[in-house]
């Protein structure tokens, strides 16, 4: 119960305050609160979320999983060859520079505007926190565990999967976790871009529109979809890094 209260506190606690100093707003660009969540119920229905979030969702998680993919097998080989990190280490800081939504137009002239591009823009955007936190990771491996490892035998794939990835799977959560806001951004920016459906579309026709508190509704559903995500991921990684967790904690009591 605790937990939860340190959870939930502070946005119900903002929550609270927006209902209340917005009540007597009569600013045609900042409704109340109330005829927000009035329009939030009206508009998100069952067939509106299945046409327009689920989309979204679908997007999402295609890009973050082929990004997860292919940052953590491009991080572990790199992160174990120190001559390939040294290559290609400066050209993986020049992509990093560069925002993903500056290339959403550049991918719409390879991939059109259906969903490709949009997964193509995600993945773009999240591989760079996941594949720079695995090669931290795996270059922190400790080198007593490894030369262990070779001592009974345990070499190539085998290693990998047994010190390497549990080693380094901390700072790849790390990675996981930044590509996941990063992930959520894209999404939208993308649908706002070109797209016939998704939640990034129909806030857009909502503001051109001028159906203001159905754009904050979408707005507002965009925030408990992020804050949902994130809790899944934070419960997904407890569970991974138990171990991890249960050492730390071990140490601090000590």
């Amino acid at each position: 119960m605790k937990r939860f209260l340190y959870v939930a506190g502070l946005p119900l606690l903002l929550a609270l305050g927006w209902f209340f100093l917005s009540k007597g707003s009569e600013n045609f660009y900042a409704p109340p609160l109330r005829d927000i969540l009035r329009a939030f119920v009206d508009t998100w229905t069952p067939e509106r979320l299945r046409a327009d979030v689920l989309p979204s969702l679908v997007r999402l998680l295609s890009g973050y999983i082929i990004a997860a993919a292919v940052g953590v097998a491009l991080g572990v080989a790199i992160g174990l060859n120190r001559r390939l990190r040294a290559t290609v280490e400066p050209v993986l800081e020049f992509f990093r520079a560069i925002p993903p939504p500056v290339l959403v137009p550049v991918i719409m002239l390879f991939a059109g505007i259906g969903n490709g591009m949009k997964i193509i823009v995600i993945v773009f955007g999240c591989v760079w926190p996941i594949l720079l936190n695995t090669v931290e990771g795996v270059r922190a491996v400790d080198s007593v565990q490894l030369d262990t490892a070779k001592a009974y035998g345990v070499r190539g794939l085998a290693s990998i999967r047994t010190v390497i990835l549990p080693s380094a799977s901390p700072q790849i959560a790390a990675g996981l976790r930044q590509a996941l806001s990063i992930a959520i951004i894209l999404m939208v920016i993308s649908e706002m871009f070109a797209a016939s459906n998704g939640l990034g579309f129909t806030i857009v026709q909502f503001q051109r529109s001028f159906a203001i508190p159905e754009m904050w509704s979408g707005i507002l559903l965009l925030g408990l979809l992020g804050f949902a995500l994130s809790l899944l991921f934070r419960l997904a990684e407890g569970r991974a890094l138990r171990w991890y967790h249960g050492l730390r904690d071990a140490q601090r009591k000590s």
